[in-house]
């Protein structure tokens, strides 16, 4: 954390990455709830403070009861969240990438998510899993997946994936508090790029979209690292003479209906981007509603973009070809607007 931030005043703005913004929110959860607990592999400051050095110095500011680096078991980190959860603590566990959730899907699906459903509401599971994933990064099949659709399909837990610094920061102080398990997602793009987040910056709650630009035409709507693809798509349109309105989810389940279908309803046009798989993606589901609550005010038909049904490549060229580009948006977003 930049603690320089502390010795601003306050409503004053800073300039931080994501990275940055998550170790200032945990540092700021842990310092005002004793219960926060983070544990995860390698998150103590011995074993260098996390995968991106994310919880670098929380262990030697809380010490080694409440921060603990774990073995590589992504089951037992799971388990032993949900244990401390339903025993009234907050834990924060990483799961390093995201591709191994699926490691630990039995505890995340059958037991966290559940929980409070088969207690009759007696049992709650406060609990953040922090997870990293994104291709760009010639990672592969194995390490670069974007699989929240699994999670948005699982009743019982949130999906947060943030854009900016200060909506990391904002959303993990949320999902920490939050009395359910929340799935925070980082992305590689959006963790190390830079942002002005406020010093006095707050929770910002959960499952409320944030318009990142405004236009009249069209409406993209995204969360996560496609935010950026779709900022940029934006500026390319505006030169083309299209006002292309972005809607940054932030949370993906719940996510933001209302803003989403004002937008649409104003714009009559709507293209839904995301980096995980346009199958039978989180996408699917924002289309069919926005088609079911808008069918006789939309002027064209509503238009998803995704990756490829294929694993995460490992050449360059295949992986740029697997991911979103601007260019794909811009092009949807032209043939819509050429519909009259």
């Amino acid at each position: 954390m930049n603690t320089d931030t502390l010795n601003k005043e306050a409503g004053e703005m800073v300039k931080m990455t994501g990275q940055q913004a998550v170790s200032a929110a945990l540092f700021e959860a842990m310092e005002n709830d004793p219960k926060v607990l983070v544990f995860g592999e390698d998150v103590a400051d011995r074993e260098g403070g996390g995968v991106m050095g994310t919880t670098r110095g929380l262990s030697a500011k809380f010490g080694d009861l409440r921060v603990r680096s774990t073995p590589i078991a992504e089951q037992s980190i799971i388990g032993a969240a949900i244990g401390a959860a339903m025993a009234g603590y907050k834990p924060v566990a990483e799961i390093m990438l995201m591709n191994f959730t699926t490691v630990a899907m039995d505890m995340i699906y059958n037991h966290a998510a559940k929980l409070r459903f088969m207690s009759g509401g007696q049992s709650q599971v406060p609990m953040v899993i922090r997870t990293l994933t994104g291709a760009g990064f010639q990672t592969a099949g194995q390490h670069a997946d974007h699989l929240e659709g699994w999670f948005c399909h699982t009743a019982g837990i949130k999906v947060v994936a943030p854009a900016t610094p200060a909506d990391y920061k904002g959303l993990l102080l949320s999902a920490i508090q939050d009395p359910d398990p929340v799935l925070f997602i980082e992305t590689g793009k959006t963790l190390f790029a830079p942002g002005e987040v406020s010093v006095d910056q707050g929770a910002i709650p959960l499952g409320k979209a944030r318009v990142a630009q405004e236009g009249k035409d069209i409406t993209l709507v995204t969360y996560s690292s496609m935010t950026l693809v779709c900022l940029q798509a934006a500026a390319e349109l505006a030169e083309a003479g299209i006002s292309a309105e972005v809607i940054d989810l932030r949370t993906v389940s719940p996510w933001d209906k209302d803003a989403v279908l004002a937008s649409v309803e104003k714009t009559g046009r709507a293209v839904v981007v995301h980096e995980a798989l346009r199958s039978f993606g989180p996408g699917a589901e924002i289309a069919a509603t926005i088609q079911e609550e808008l069918f006789g005010k939309l002027k064209a038909p509503v238009r998803r973009l995704g990756a490829p049904y294929c694993a995460v490549p490992f050449a360059k060229a295949l992986e740029n070809a697997y991911l979103v580009q601007p260019a794909d948006v811009v092009a949807s977003a032209k043939e819509l607007c050429s519909r009259g």
